[in-house]
C-alpha cells in the first residue's frame, strides 16, 4: 500500500488508500541484482471507483489509458526503467499523475465557423476555370 498521497492538481488530490504498490523482479538494467531484488513497482489504482476523481476525469482516463485500464476499471502501471525501487515507484507515480493531468484537461475550444473571404473565392474559381481550359485541350484534334 503506499502512504503518501498524490497531488494532481489544486482540486484534485489521490488519497494513499487509493495507491496500491507491488513490488516485482525486473527485467532490464541492474546487473545480478535484478535476480535478487524486486525492484520493479506494480502501481494500481481504481480510477472507476475512486472518490477523488470527477466523473468526466473517470470517463476521459478510460479512453486515454487504453491497454493499461482493465475490464474493472483498474489502472495499472508498471515501472522498471531504473535500478532502484525508489526511482521506479517515483516513475510510476508521475506516470499516473502525468496521465490524470491530461484527463482533467479542459475540451478545446468549438470550432467557430468563418465564411471564405472574397479574394479566396474568386481565385478558386480562377484556377477551375484555367484547368478546365487545359483539359478542354486534350480532346481528339481535327484532321482539317
Amino acid at each position: 500500500m503506499a502512504s503518501d498521497p498524490l497531488y494532481i492538481t489544486n482540486s484534485i488530490t489521490i488519497a494513499g488508500w487509493e495507491l496500491v504498490e507491488q513490488f516485482i523482479r525486473a527485467s532490464g538494467p541492474g546487473g545480478q541484482n535484478v535476480n535478487k531484488v524486486a525492484t520493479s513497482v506494480q502501481l494500481r489504482f481504481d480510477a472507476r471507483s475512486s472518490p477523488s476523481l470527477p466523473e468526466r476525469v473517470k470517463s476521459n482516463l478510460a479512453s486515454l489509458a487504453g491497454r493499461r485500464m482493465t475490464k474493472d476499471g483498474v489502472i495499472v502501471i508498471e515501472a522498471d526503467r531504473f535500478r532502484t525501487q525508489e526511482r521506479n515507484r517515483e516513475d510510476a507515480r508521475d506516470r499516473l499523475k502525468a496521465l490524470v493531468v491530461r484527463a482533467a484537461a479542459p475540451p478545446p475550444p468549438k470550432r467557430r465557423k468563418t465564411k471564405p473571404t472574397k479574394g479566396s473565392i474568386e481565385r478558386r474559381l480562377k484556377a477551375k476555370a484555367s484547368r478546365s481550359g487545359i483539359k478542354k485541350l486534350r480532346g481528339s484534334v481535327n484532321p482539317e
